[in-house]
């Protein structure tokens, strides 16, 4: 079998060689894949991509008349793949449905102290020998209480870190968890509730029809003045333009995004030698009261390896002639 990975970036080229145990003829490229690149998938039987390519119905319709017979996403968001046209098509694809859950709720947690004790505006500080803390004063996480927006794999873990700095938990979610009410006192409200009561709020919810712009000014201005927002899911279950408006008028005291609607093309470059022409990004990035992360909240060494082991354990179940568990099957 025949494999050709897209969107190949230089931090997950040595995690996918030592995955390839079985010795496949793979092909790693940096291009995404798009309706410009599909050719290059010819002479391939197994695609795999990851959350920037485009894999709508489209770019399927020209991967089956190249031949492609399969498709392994290197990821567990897949709001980029047409599932139903592959379904269609009669392309399996599978995804990766968990590699460390906790790398991103340890990382959602890290914006949240980052942000709280203003450790980037202190570091800068300090480079030109200020040593003073006027500007650095913090809160106390304990007693705090925290909204988390889904409670899956990730939101659990989140509940888990947040009860052991002592504070108060409300969740939304279309399943509440009850061990996460018996273990950590979870408490399950609606999302009105939980913008209203909570002084942090963090997202962990997996982008569809009903979460697209979730936080939306409607849902902003019901929250506490100087909330604290963390966004480590997906970048359109916000409404950025409104998050600059809050921002900027002091409702939204912190905001700390990993994702962001717009980083196809942007997020995982290095864009250090060329302007980027993004006027939201652009403004989100002068605020000091604004942490920004390339979505590297999956990046640890955990998280890679496993999302290896997965895409490729996907790959050997089509090459033996079976399904694999992760398939993914529109609604």
């Amino acid at each position: 079998m025949k494999i050709l990975f897209y969107s190949t970036k230089e931090y997950e080229l040595n995690y996918l060689e030592s995955a390839n145990t079985t010795g496949f003829t793979v092909t790693f490229v940096k291009q995404p894949l798009n309706l410009s690149t599909v050719k290059l998938a010819l002479g391939f039987d197994t695609i795999s991509i990851f959350t920037a390519d485009d894999a709508s119905a489209p770019v399927i319709e020209e991967l089956k008349k190249e031949g492609v017979k399969f498709i392994a996403a290197r990821s567990a968001g897949y709001d980029n793949i047409d599932i139903k046209k592959a379904n269609e098509l009669k392309i399996p694809v599978a995804n990766v449905p968990e590699y460390s859950p906790y790398s991103i709720a340890e990382h959602a947690v890290a914006m949240m102290l980052a942000l709280n004790r203003k450790l980037i505006v202190s570091n800068r500080q300090v480079t030109t020998h200020n040593f003073t803390i006027d500007k650095l004063i913090g809160f106390d996480l304990n007693k705090k209480t925290v909204g988390i927006i889904g409670t899956g794999r990730i939101g659990k873990i989140v509940a888990k870190i947040l009860y052991g700095f002592g504070c108060t938990i409300l969740a939304h979610d279309i399943n509440p968890d009850e061990q996460l009410k018996e273990n950590y006192k979870v408490k399950y409200v609606d999302l009105e509730t939980l913008a209203s009561s909570s002084e942090i709020i963090t997202i962990h919810t997996p982008l569809n029809v009903e979460t697209r712009y979730l936080i939306n000014e409607e849902v902003i201005k019901k929250m506490k003045k100087g909330i604290m927002l963390i966004n480590t899911s997906r970048g359109a279950i916000v409404s950025t333009p409104d998050i600059i408006k809050y921002i900027e008028n002091g409702h939204i005291g912190y905001y700390g995004m990993d994702v962001y609607e717009y980083e196809k093309g942007i997020f995982f470059y290095d864009h250090s030698h060329e302007p980027i022409n993004d006027p939201l990004l652009d403004k989100l990035m002068g605020f000091q009261n604004v942490l920004i992360t390339p979505h590297q909240a999956f990046a640890t060494k955990e998280a890679l390896t496993n999302i290896a082991a997965t895409t490729f354990y996907n790959i050997q179940c089509w090459m033996n002639r079976s399904s694999s568990k992760n398939e993914l099957v529109a609604p």
